[in-house]
């Protein structure tokens, strides 16, 4: 189950990277309801990076939860021992 658990880990990553995109999005385009507005194509961008980030996240949702029945443990449970692996060892760590 451990390449379960690291999968979970991965889309859980892969969820904060797409998050931090639309925030990133949010800061450099300002509110949409600004005087002049968010381009089509800033709009385009922003909905994709949304919707990136949407589906990534319920992947993960659904990923947990699968992983937590199968373990018999609380979901929530199973959600804290991911987010504190993704702060445990980040990508690009080499184990020593």
């Amino acid at each position: 189950m451990t390449n379960i658990f690291d999968e979970l880990v991965e889309k859980q990553r892969a969820a904060e990277q797409a998050h931090h995109r639309v925030e990133e999005l949010r800061g450099m385009y300002g509110p949409p309801a600004q005087e002049g507005g968010w381009s089509p194509r800033q709009t385009t961008t922003y909905n994709t990076a949304w919707r990136a980030w949407r589906d990534l996240a319920r992947d993960l949702r659904t990923a947990v939860a699968d992983y937590a029945k199968a373990q018999g443990e609380p979901r929530s449970d199973v959600e804290s021992q991911v987010r504190k692996a993704v702060l445990q060892k980040e990508p690009g760590d080499v184990e020593a």
